[in-house]
């Protein structure tokens, strides 16, 4: 997302909450509307992809996905003491 554009969950699903309420109470003008529906499809692709990373680490991915490096499933290629008989 562009700078100013929200960076959390929190944040990202307020701004969903917000354009929705103006779009249903018709507060958005005309004009607004495509600009608006844009910030909306971002702060929804940022809700997506927050919900898909916790749903992913949910069903036993703990690997960040974000973060290739990350090994947080204790595979280091080092060998244990309980690997070693």
């Amino acid at each position: 997302m562009s700078s100013g554009d929200p960076t959390t969950y929190r944040e990202a699903y307020a701004t969903l909450s917000r354009i929705a309420a103006e779009l249903e109470n018709g507060d958005a003008d005309l004009d607004e509307v495509l600009p608006l529906l844009e910030v909306a499809r971002e702060a929804y692709a940022h809700c997506r992809q927050r919900i898909e990373a916790v749903r992913s680490v949910l069903q036993g991915d703990w690997d960040d996905p974000e973060d290739p490096g990350s090994d947080l499933d204790g595979e280091d290629g080092e060998e244990d003491a309980a690997d070693i008989e």
